[in-house]
């Protein structure tokens, strides 16, 4: 089944697969503020790289909006493998998530 968007009442349409990302984790600050403080863009400070991952991004052929589904079960790398820097490297993440 193909993602939905509720709010247009259609499915979504594949916009590019192999969509890299980077999972954050919080900093020691962030135990300071509450995770609603400082999810998404609010603080990015307080967030450095976790897991590299690879996903398939889709938009709503109507709103625009995306989303990113198909993700693999695992991340291409992390934060404290030896490859990580040169996987980011190789695969430079699009976006990234702040948020746990």
């Amino acid at each position: 089944m193909k993602p939905i968007c509720v709010k247009c009442q259609c499915f979504y349409r594949p916009k590019r697969n192999g969509f890299m990302f980077m999972e954050m984790m919080p900093t020691f600050a962030a135990n300071e503020t509450t995770p609603e403080e400082r999810r998404g863009t609010r603080m990015p400070h307080l967030w450095q790289p976790y897991k590299l991952w690879r996903g398939d991004l889709w938009a709503c052929p109507e709103c625009g909006h995306e989303t990113i589904v198909g993700v693999a079960y695992e991340p291409l790398s992390e934060h404290y493998k030896r490859d990580f820097a040169d996987a980011v490297a190789a695969y430079p993440p699009q976006v990234v998530i702040n948020d746990c």
